[in-house]
């Protein structure tokens, strides 16, 4: 598998729009509908925010000196993300919480600004980005080389790119009903068969490819169903509707630990092609771009970014340093 990026689309949140959550966080798997009248349009300035509190502000953090005066000025730095992807990010008694808000909270304190969180529509983060709309975004999305040129899945420019900051690593997993029932241990076993992913992200890039490889074996191609969140995906596999769905490992992994008490899906296959998760920045924004790399840089050296990430058991998933567009 290639690794990916993910999640509500159209009115809700993107790749993955993430974005309105429930407070029972196991519903996310299979709360569909309720999360498409919840998530938020990130292209027409709807959605949820949440605001990460630095522990220090204004010039007495560490970095504050390394930002752009408008944030300095404005001590806000405003960040697009898809709040639908436990445990990256989602809602949780009206806050967006997880794991992206965290490292954010951390990175913060470093340069004494407050993270202002919006969801939105997964496949509309980038364009929120480029019009100035969000300063940043951070969505547990992958940094490849077509998001850095602005490139879509057939190599047309699309738009100017981003650069990104990646902060995270993780791999690819498929997630299937509890029992897997079909015995998928891989995208190869899916030739023929139904799937179900998020619209506009790499996953749906992912299922496309397998479908061509099965058809080049002369093999049946996958039929896939895209929906605008993931949540969707997750009841249409549920329902048996479709045999997997295709996530990175940690919400593949949360998913299967906790909807339906455990007992609604099951990871299939493991973890396979770990790559980065970036913070996107627009490309003129260079002087932003480096202070978050110092600022993640010295998260890591001060064990803040260690702690984020042990309190919700992704340390495997930890970077050593901070690197800038080293997707592929």
């Amino acid at each position: 598998m290639t690794a990916s990026t993910t999640r509500c689309t159209t009115a809700a949140r993107t790749r993955t729009p993430r974005t309105s959550r429930m407070a029972a966080v196991a519903a996310i798997a299979v709360a569909g509908s309720m999360l498409l009248t919840a998530c938020g349009d990130q292209t027409n300035g709807g959605g949820t925010a949440g605001t990460t509190e630095p522990g220090k502000t204004g010039s007495s953090a560490p970095l504050f000196s390394k930002l752009p005066k408008k944030y300095q000025d404005a001590g806000v730095i405003k960040v697009g993300t898809d709040a639908a992807y436990a445990p990256m990010e989602f809602e949780e008694g009206g806050k967006i919480v997880g794991i992206d808000p965290d490292i954010a909270a951390a990175l913060g304190t470093q340069l004494g600004v407050r993270f202002q969180f919006t969801s939105g529509t997964f496949d509309g983060l980038i364009s929120s980005l480029n019009t100035g709309r969000q300063d940043l975004v951070m969505s547990a999305m992958s940094d490849t080389k077509a998001r850095q040129q602005g490139l879509d899945d057939k190599g047309k420019k699309v738009g100017e790119g981003v650069d990104f900051v990646d902060y995270f690593n993780s791999g690819v997993s498929l997630l299937v009903k509890k029992g897997n029932p079909h015995k998928v241990t891989s995208l190869d076993d899916l030739c023929g068969k139904k799937v179900a992913v998020q619209r506009g992200t790499i996953y749906e890039d992912t299922f496309k490819q397998q479908s061509a490889k099965c058809t080049k074996e002369k093999k049946s191609a996958l039929t896939i169903e895209a929906f605008d969140t993931d949540a969707e995906a997750q009841t249409r596999i549920k329902s048996g509707g479709a045999v997997a769905d295709l996530n990175d490992y940690p919400v593949a992994a949360y998913i299967a630990k906790t909807a339906g008490g455990g007992k609604d899906f099951e990871v299939a296959g493991g973890q396979t092609a770990a790559g980065p998760f970036g913070i996107a920045v627009d490309k003129q924004n260079t002087q932003l771009r480096d202070a978050l790399k110092e600022a993640l840089d010295a998260i890591i050296k001060n064990g803040e970014y260690a702690k984020v990430l042990e309190k919700w058991d992704v340390k495997n998933s930890a970077v050593t340093k901070a690197t800038i567009n080293a997707g592929k």
